[in-house]
C-alpha cells in the first residue's frame, strides 16, 4: 500500500489537471510575480513556477549548479562551488549548508493573479528503505485589484541511499501584498524546521570505488549495507522569518480630457512624485547538534564539555529597521532616475554554550597565538550596528538602465563597513537582432560574523580577532538572443578572506586572494532537436585558501515536441560535470564545510536521462537519474571526501497548477 499510495497521488493530479483542459479558462490579466530588492523593497520580476523545461531536476540535489557539493541526500547539506554564485558567510553559519532548501528573503516571491491561483506538486521515487519525498503548495488570491494574500508549503522527506543519512524538512511561508495608488505593502512571514542524520560519510571508499577488493571478491553491495562513521548524530536547524515594507507614495492627480468635450474628464491617475519608506525584518535561528552514543564521541579529536555525549544549542535573532525616503523615477520628463537616502538600524543576539572550561591549563583551545586564549567565552552577547546609505535607480526605459547603492556603517561592529554594488544596462542593434549589454560591479569592506570569532561548542571553540574582509569585484555580460548566446566575464579580488581550514576552524588568509571567471551560456535547435549548454571556466590565485574546480559543464540534450496537439514532451539526457579539485569535506557537528588537501573528486559526468511532460495546467516528469553509474566515469562518484553521490534510481513527480 504505501508504494501504490505515491503513484495513486501522481495519476489523481495529473488527471485532475487534463479535466481542466477542456474547461475554458476565464478571460483574465495574466498572472505575474515580483520579487523584492533591499533594503527599500524595490520590485524585480520573477518568474511564475509553470514552465516545462527541466521540471524533472526538482527532484535531485545537484540542481542547485553544476559544481555542487553534496553529502548526497536531497535537502541535506551543500555548498556550491561556482565561486561567482556563491554568497558570504551569513551572521548564523550554522545554516549556511542548508540554505539551499530553506525559505529566505532573496528568494521570496509575491503575485497579482486577478483570480485565485493553486500550484500542487509531488515528487516520488525510490524504494521502501531510500524513498524520496518532496510535497509543495502554493496559493495566491487577489481580494481586491490591488491586493494579494498566499500560502506556500514545502515538505521535503528522504530517508537516503545509504544508511544513516535521513533529511526532511517543513516550512511555510504566509505572505502578501497591497500596491494602492499612494501606500504599498509588501510581507510575509516565513517558519521551517529542518532534520538531518549524519553519518559522517562511509568508513572506506572502496565500498563506492571497488567493493570486490574490501568484500573478497563480491562486486555487488546494497549501499545501505556500507557502513557509515556515525549512527547516532543528529542536526536540527529551525527559524522564523517577519518582513514588512512599507511604502506612503506622495503626488498628483494627472488627469486626461475628452478631446470633444474639454471640460469632460475621462481618465485620472495618480503621479507619485516622493515616497516614504520603513521596513522592518525579524529573523530568528536556532540550531542542535546531539550525539548519544558516547563510543562514537571518538570521531571528534576535542571534548570541551562531555566525552560521552554531545548536545551543542545555539541561537541567532536580529531585528532590522530601515527607515528611507525617494524621489521617484519619473514623474515628469525631467526626473530621468529615482533617488532615495536611508538609515538601517540592526540589533542582533546570540546565546550558546556556556564556556566552563578553566581559564589556563592544558584543556583550553588554542587561539591564534601559540599559547591557550585566556578570555573566557560569554554565552550570550548583542550588537548594536547603523548604517547610512543612498540609492540611485533608473529601471524605466530601454536605451539605459542602472541601478547603484551605497551603504556605510556608522555603530557597533558595523562602523567603518562599506557596501557598494551597481549595474548599468543597455541595448545596441546587432546583426539585425537587439543586443544587451551588462556592466555590473561591488565593493565591500565589511566585519568579520561575530560566531566566526566567538563560538562553543562540544567539539569546536575558537576566539579570534579576525579583521575586515575587502572585495572588490567588476565584470560584464553580453547577451545576443538571435545566436542564443550569453557570456559573462567577471574578476574578483578579496583581502582577509576568512575560511575553514583542515582542522574545521575558521582562519584568515594574510593576503589577497584573486578569482577569474567566464561563463558562456550556448543554445542550439533544430527543429525538435535542443541542445542547451552552459560552461563555466574559473581561477584560483590560491588554491590552498579558495580550492575551486576549473571547469564546470551542464549539458541537456532532448527532442521537444508536441504529441496529438495536447501533450507537450522533453525526451532527453543531461549532464553536469566538473574537473577534478581539491573539494571541501564536511563536519558534521557545526554543518560547515572545510578545505582539505588529501582527496580530489571531479572528473565524474553526472547523467539523468528523462522524460518532461506538460498537458494542459499539469507538468508531470519521470526520470531515471544517475543513469551511467557503473558504466561511463567509473565509479569514483564523490563530490565531497566520503560522501558519495545518489546511486542509479527512478523517481517521477506531478505539478498542477489551477485557476479557481
Amino acid at each position: 500500500m504505501k508504494k501504490i499510495f505515491p503513484i495513486f497521488i501522481i495519476i489523481f493530479f495529473t488527471v485532475l489537471g487534463f479535466g481542466r483542459s477542456h474547461a475554458e479558462d476565464p478571460e483574465v490579466e495574466p498572472t505575474y510575480a515580483w520579487g523584492i530588492l533591499q533594503p527599500l523593497g524595490l520590485h524585480s520580476p520573477a518568474s511564475v513556477d509553470t514552465l516545462l523545461y527541466n521540471y524533472y531536476r526538482t527532484a535531485i540535489p545537484t540542481s542547485v549548479s553544476p559544481a555542487f557539493v553534496t553529502t548526497g541526500n536531497q535537502a541535506s547539506a551543500g555548498k556550491n562551488m561556482i565561486y561567482m554564485d556563491q554568497e558570504p558567510v551569513s551572521p548564523f553559519f550554522l545554516k549556511d549548508a542548508k540554505r539551499y532548501w530553506l525559505p529566505s528573503e532573496k528568494d521570496q516571491k509575491f503575485y497579482n493573479s486577478r483570480i485565485p491561483m493553486s500550484i500542487v506538486g509531488y515528487n516520488t521515487g525510490g524504494g521502501r528503505e531510500i524513498a524520496q519525498d518532496w510535497f509543495r503548495f502554493l496559493f495566491s488570491g487577489n481580494f481586491s485589484p490591488k491586493g494579494q494574500v498566499g500560502l506556500k508549503v514545502d515538505y521535503p522527506y528522504s530517508k537516503g541511499s545509504y544508511a544513516n543519512q535521513a533529511a526532511k524538512s517543513f516550512s511555510w511561508n504566509l505572505f502578501g501584498s497591497y500596491m494602492g495608488d499612494r501606500y504599498e505593502f509588501q510581507g510575509y512571514f516565513n517558519s521551517y524546521t529542518a532534520l538531518n542524520q549524519e553519518n559522517g560519510g562511509i568508513t572506506d571508499d572502496l565500498y563506492i570505488i571497488d567493493p570486490a577488493v574490501i568484500q573478497g571478491g563480491m562486486s555487488k553491495i546494497n549501499p545501505k549495507n556500507i557502513p557509515t562513521n556515525l549512527t547516532a548524530s543528529r542536526n536540527r536547524v529551525a527559524g522564523k522569518q517577519m518582513y514588512m515594507n512599507h511604502r506612503y507614495k506622495v503626488g498628483f492627480w494627472k488627469e486626461t480630457y475628452d478631446s470633444v468635450y474639454e471640460d469632460s474628464i475621462i481618465a485620472r491617475e495618480y503621479v507619485p512624485v516622493s515616497s516614504f519608506i520603513w521596513t522592518m525584518s525579524y529573523s530568528e535561528d536556532r540550531h542542535r547538534f546531539y550525539n548519544t552514543s558516547a563510543s562514537e564521541e571518538d570521531f571528534w579529536a576535542n571534548h570541551y564539555i562531555s566525552d560521552a555525549w554531545t548536545d551543542d544549542q545555539t541561537e541567532y535573532s536580529s531585528l532590522r529597521n530601515t527607515i528611507g525616503v525617494d524621489l521617484l523615477e519619473g514623474f515628469n520628463k525631467y526626473a530621468k532616475a529615482g533617488l532615495s537616502a536611508f538609515v538601517t538600524h540592526e540589533l542582533r543576539k546570540y546565546t550558546q554554550a556556556v564556556d566552563t572550561l578553566p581559564i589556563s591549563g592544558p584543556d583550553r583551545p588554542e587561539g591564534l597565538t601559540p599559547y591557550p586564549f585566556a578570555e573566557r567565552l560569554s554565552a550570550k552577547a548583542s550588537e548594536n550596528l547603523l548604517y547610512v546609505g543612498a540609492q540611485l535607480t533608473k529601471r524605466q526605459g530601454t536605451l539605459l538602465n542602472y541601478e547603484g547603492t551605497v551603504q556605510i556603517g556608522l555603530v557597533g561592529p558595523a562602523a567603518g563597513e562599506l557596501k557598494a554594488d551597481g549595474n548599468v544596462t543597455t541595448r545596441i542593434k546587432f546583426l539585425g537582432d537587439t543586443v544587451r549589454l551588462k556592466g555590473y560591479g561591488h565593493f565591500s569592506n565589511t566585519t568579520a560574523p561575530y560566531l566566526m570569532n566567538n563560538f562553543v561548542s562540544n567539539h569546536f571553540m575558537w576566539k579570534n580577532d579576525f579583521g575586515k574582509t575587502r572585495r572588490l569585484r567588476f565584470g560584464g555580460v553580453l547577451d545576443i538572443p538571435h545566436t542564443s548566446t550569453n557570456i559573462d566575464v567577471g574578476v574578483e579580488n578579496v583581502q582577509n578572506m576568512i575560511y575553514f581550514n583542515d582542522q574545521c576552524l575558521p582562519m584568515q588568509a594574510g593576503g589577497s586572494v584573486q578569482v577569474l571567471s567566464a561563463r558562456l551560456q550556448q543554445d542550439f535547435r533544430f527543429r525538435a532537436l535542443n541542445w542547451r549548454n552552459t560552461v563555466i571556466y574559473q581561477k584560483s590565485s590560491d588554491e590552498s585558501v579558495l580550492p575551486l574546480p576549473q571547469l564546470a559543464i551542464y549539458s541537456n540534450l532532448y527532442l521537444q515536441f508536441k504529441l496529438a496537439k495536447v501533450l507537450d514532451v522533453q525526451l532527453g539526457v543531461d549532464m553536469d560535470y566538473y574537473t577534478k579539485y581539491y573539494a571541501p569535506a564536511y563536519q558534521p557537528s557545526t554543518m560547515t564545510f572545510y578545505n582539505q588537501h588529501e582527496i580530489k573528486c571531479g572528473n565524474y559526468p553526472m547523467m539523468n536521462a528523462y522524460v518532461n511532460m506538460k498537458l494542459s495546467r499539469a507538468r508531470f516528469f519521470v526520470l531515471f537519474s544517475h543513469v551511467n553509474q557503473g558504466k561511463l566515469g567509473g565509479n569514483n562518484y564523490f563530490s565531497s571526501p566520503h560522501y558519495p553521490l545518489n546511486p542509479r534510481r527512478f523517481l517521477m513527480g506531478v505539478s498542477v497548477d489551477f485557476l479557481n
